[in-house]
């Protein structure tokens, strides 16, 4: 069989098996909104673990950063501790006390938890605040995340990339409106088997084509002094994994604390694989001086070059695997921001589920539409999201699940700030650990300040 048909095989395959899940999940996803957006707050260990590292590790994590990796060298290292501090803050506090808090108050996205306060009032204000908020960043997210598709697709079968991006857009929108939550956690978690396996195989033989560890660690210097501004850029990176709704919805359904205890370790586990890997690859093609189209090329660009046809093909259904495995949550979240959150409904009854749909699809359809007619890198696209929905949702959640609601004025205040930093801090091309790290501190800040200001005022607003 010729390279181009053995890649089109496998992924026919591959994206089969996709269709396949989320039409046998269609019928539990069909009961209410509720079920169609937490899947009946049923996942075990291994789907919950999996399913949000997969959502948390977009095309970012494999386009990203072993692109980052070829062009940074050394200074991409802080990358890894990074992403593990990340995993390691939402599996070990996040987790727990948020899958406890949204199970006692009923909560089906994270806009409920923070909108909600402990006498169980539900703040207007901030559901849609947030809502705004959750739409315009996953809006830009998705955007990114089609045209990660898009590449791998043109790139594997020499499809027009505008019309693999449309293609890849098809198949993602089938299986998440048929089966919705649990149609993407069964997905997510087949996905990321696909991407481990990829993060060893291609860097492994990458590495030996270079001649060896020495020669790829001598192609990667110098390497970053750990106080040095792209050290913390990249260490900042973490801060923003308690702010995304994507990922933490796996956590609120999480089927008990036994799944989160036992998640925690699998999630690692995945994580140091995944990005050890890509970091590895990245300077590998530095080592073997691969001339890629582009920097966020080399993963594909690698496979093409040193693998047979059909691993080949595997490599680039992960780079699928990690687009779909965070389009489809994303999509989930911005339709329950559309559907529910700025409706206030309660998720019951089969017309809810109808709406989700609904809302699924046409957030899906502006993502399209950005991946299409706005120009910009993945890397940028999804740093610029990561970091708007991380400063603005992050400090209001981390104070919630700490100790108490922090109320609505210090809640709305945050977002505002956190938001308002990160995107301000894009626009003025700001980057580095400053336009990282500053929109994190200032919502902090601002938040700490409103809950004093308001406690001196005798009590929460």
């Amino acid at each position: 069989m010729s390279r181009p048909g053995a890649v089109t095989a496998t992924l026919a395959l591959y994206l089969l098996a996709l269709v396949v899940a989320g039409w046998a999940a269609r019928r539990r996803a069909s009961a209410s909104a509720a079920d169609y957006y937490l899947g009946g707050r049923s996942l075990g260990p291994w789907v919950a673990a999996l399913s949000a590292s997969a959502s948390s590790s977009s095309a970012w994590s494999l386009l990203g950063v072993s692109g980052a990796a070829f062009s940074l060298g050394g200074p991409a290292v802080w990358i890894l501790p990074g992403c593990l501090g990340g995993f390691a803050v939402n599996w070990f506090f996040v987790a727990p006390r948020l899958r406890r808090r949204a199970a006692a108050t009923g909560a089906l996205t994270l806009t409920d938890v923070l909108a909600t306060d402990e006498g169980g009032r539900r703040s207007r204000a901030v559901a849609w605040t947030a809502s705004g908020l959750v739409l315009v960043s996953l809006g830009v997210y998705v955007a990114a995340q089609l045209q990660g598709a898009g590449g791998a697709f043109s790139q594997a079968l020499g499809l027009d990339r505008r019309m693999a991006t449309v293609a890849g857009a098809v198949v993602v929108l089938a299986y998440t409106v048929t089966g919705g939550f649990l149609a993407a956690s069964w997905t997510d978690a087949l996905q990321a088997f696909v991407m481990a396996a990829s993060a060893i195989v291609l860097p492994v033989v990458l590495v030996a084509a270079a001649g060896g560890p020495g020669a790829v660690i001598e192609a990667a210097s110098p390497f970053a002094d750990p106080a040095s501004g792209a050290a913390l850029a990249m260490l900042g990176i973490g801060l923003g994994y308690p702010g995304q709704p994507h990922v933490v919805n796996r956590f609120m359904a999480a089927r008990d604390e036994a799944a989160i205890r036992t998640g925690r370790w699998i999630s690692l586990g995945w994580a140091a694989i995944l990005y050890t890997g890509m970091i590895a690859l990245g300077w590998a093609a530095r080592a073997v001086h691969l001339a890629p189209a582009s920097d966020e090329d080399v993963l594909l660009a690698s496979a093409t070059a040193h693998l047979p046809p059909v691993a080949a093909g595997v490599v680039v259904a992960a780079v699928l695997s990690a687009v779909m495995s965070t389009v489809d949550s994303q999509l989930l979240v911005a339709g329950s921001a559309a559907s529910h959150d700025l409706r206030g409904t309660d998720g019951r009854g089969r017309a809810g589920a109808r709406r989700a749909r609904y809302a699924v699809a046409a957030v899906a359809g502006t993502g399209l539409a950005l991946a299409l007619g706005v120009r910009a890198t993945i890397f940028e696209r999804v740093l610029f999201a990561w970091d708007a929905l991380g400063a603005a949702f992050g400090p209001a959640l981390v104070w919630t699940l700490a100790g108490s609601h922090p109320g609505r004025t210090p809640v709305l205040v945050a977002m505002a700030v956190g938001a308002g930093a990160a995107i301000g801090t894009s626009l003025a091309g700001i980057g580095g650990a400053t336009g990282r790290l500053v929109p994190y501190a200032l919502a902090s800040v601002a938040l700490a300040g409103a809950v004093a200001v308001g406690r001196r005022r005798g009590g929460r607003r």
